[in-house]
């Protein structure tokens, strides 16, 4: 029997007795491993061999967890500096025993969350008592990592091993291993006689004008072996929705702005007309900066009308909001809420100078608020900003111009539901009716800007303006559920690499 050269390497070397797997057959031939397994694959298909499949996971410390084999478990540690403050007897100050324990760091909250759960000892009001009766030896943690250091994982229990693996001490992974035995044909074969037969795997140039492709030997393609997988680079589809965004308005005859991340809160907030002791404002809904703090100037006599408007209003019948307003809370830095900042840095003509109507602008951009994370909402995320500077702007206007955006994403049942803004008047909400729950999804603040942000920012016409959710549209076109499974540190990979990009 003629065999390729790899193929009576591998079926010489393989038992009829005994499985070997492709690494023992990888070192005996000499060859390979992804050579031994196409050939395996092809003796397979012919009957010569039988091919045997397991699954084996390795565990493997990692350097947390390495570190907690060398230097003790935190949570042990703080038992043991316990015992030694004579905790056992009566309770002791948390701060004198995590000070006697030597941890600090990230180590002191892991020994807390832990210590009680293991029995040590418990933890009230600040002091620490010790258990006596624990003992630090029998710990199964600690003697887990041991044994998976001396490569015994089998040893450890799943239960711990889990355990280890939630607390990051652990990494796990699975591989194929791949066996080969001899069929009785594969012995036969063998007693027969194989012998290597000259084989090339590609038609080349040199064949083809020597002629010699006429008396070779071709080796045969099995599409059913195992071949590595790639998966090569790509634009990211929020990327790409973005990159979308911006040419449908573009094509609507809108100019990109551009503007700092990280802004002045008298940008961000004051010049929206929102009250500085509005909720909004706090730290608790804010990333504010540490260093710098604030920003080194601002435009006075901007920063004087500004003032103005919130402490006495603007107009016949304006009031302001008779509460406090301080130019060192405005100049404060911030990473910014929405991208209206750069709105308002574009409509004083601090940006690109004094603007005349009529005028659009649009930006897709990153913003960052301290929200609480689920399906829908992310710390930072990307808004479509846009405004229309013009005279006798309508509400019809602003609906008009939704309608005709989001009709270019195949969204055509749009509501709008009324609602209040410091800065717009009048203002509504946009829904989206969600593709896959029939759920309705608010994707977009709206509104006129009001007379009191606009007379301090020198605009004598209407301007009307949004807010919109990029991330939202994307759940809009694509039916996505969770915005976490595209965008954040959960993404979900399988699924970005086989969507398809809908136009």
């Amino acid at each position: 029997m003629r065999l390729p050269a790899s193929q009576v390497a591998v079926i010489e070397a393989a038992s009829a007795d005994e499985a070997q797997t492709i690494d023992q057959l990888a070192s005996a031939t000499g060859e390979k491993p992804e050579t031994v397994t196409g050939a395996a694959f092809d003796l397979e298909a012919d009957g010569l061999v039988t091919i045997e499949e397991d699954v084996e996971e390795s565990v493997e410390l990692t350097e947390e967890g390495q570190q907690y084999l060398d230097d003790g478990l935190p949570e042990v540690r703080l038992y043991e500096a316990a015992i030694d403050l004579d905790a056992a007897a009566d309770s002791v100050s948390m701060g004198q025993v995590i000070g006697s324990s030597g941890l600090g760091g990230n180590a002191v909250d892991i020994a807390l969350s832990n210590y009680a759960r293991k029995g040590y000892g418990a933890i009230d009001s600040g002091e620490i008592t010790a258990d006596p009766a624990a003992d630090p030896n029998a710990d199964t943690e600690a003697a887990a990592l041991a044994s998976i250091e001396t490569d015994d994982p089998d040893s450890v229990d799943a239960e711990t091993l889990d355990q280890l693996d939630h607390r990051g001490l652990v990494d796990r992974s699975e591989r194929t291993v791949r066996s080969v035995q001899l069929t009785d044909d594969g012995v036969t074969a063998l007693m027969e006689g194989v012998e290597a037969a000259e084989t090339v795997d590609r038609l080349t140039p040199e064949l083809l004008t020597s002629g010699e492709w006429e008396s070779v030997e071709f080796t045969e393609y099995n599409v059913e072996a195992d071949a590595p997988e790639y998966g090569g680079g790509k634009e990211h589809i929020l990327r790409q929705t973005a990159n979308r965004v911006k040419d449908v308005l573009v094509g609507m005859g809108f100019q990109e702005m551009e503007g700092p991340h990280v802004d002045a809160d008298f940008w961000i907030n004051d010049c929206l007309f929102m009250p500085q002791d509005h909720p909004a404002r706090t730290h608790w809904d804010r990333f504010a900066m540490d260093e710098p703090r604030e920003i080194d100037e601002l435009p006075p006599d901007l920063v004087e009308r500004v003032e103005r408007a919130h402490r006495e209003g603007v107009g016949e019948h304006g009031d302001g909001y008779h509460s406090p307003w301080d130019e060192d809370f405005a100049r404060a830095l911030a990473l910014r809420g929405h991208t209206t900042s750069l709105s308002t840095r574009y409509l004083s003509g601090e940006q690109v100078g004094e603007l005349e109507p009529p005028q659009r602008y649009f930006s897709v951009e990153k913003v960052y608020r301290n929200d609480t994370l689920d399906p829908t909402h992310l710390l930072e995320f990307f808004q479509i900003e846009g405004w229309v500077m013009a005279k006798d702007l309508s509400v019809r206007d602003l609906m008009g111009t939704f309608e005709e955006f989001y009709a270019q994403f195949g969204i055509t049942d749009i509501e709008f539901k009324p609602h209040y803004n410091p800065y717009t008047e009048p203002s509504f909400e946009l829904f989206g009716t969600h593709p896959e729950t029939g759920e309705l999804i608010e994707i977009g603040n709206s509104g006129i800007f009001r007379e009191e942000m606009l007379e301090p920012l020198g605009v004598e016409c209407d301007v009307m303006a949004w807010g919109l959710a990029l991330e939202r549209l994307l759940m809009l076109i694509y039916g996505f559920e969770d915005i976490r499974d595209v965008h954040g540190t959960l993404c979900d990979l399988e699924l970005l690499r086989e969507t398809e990009v809908m136009y």
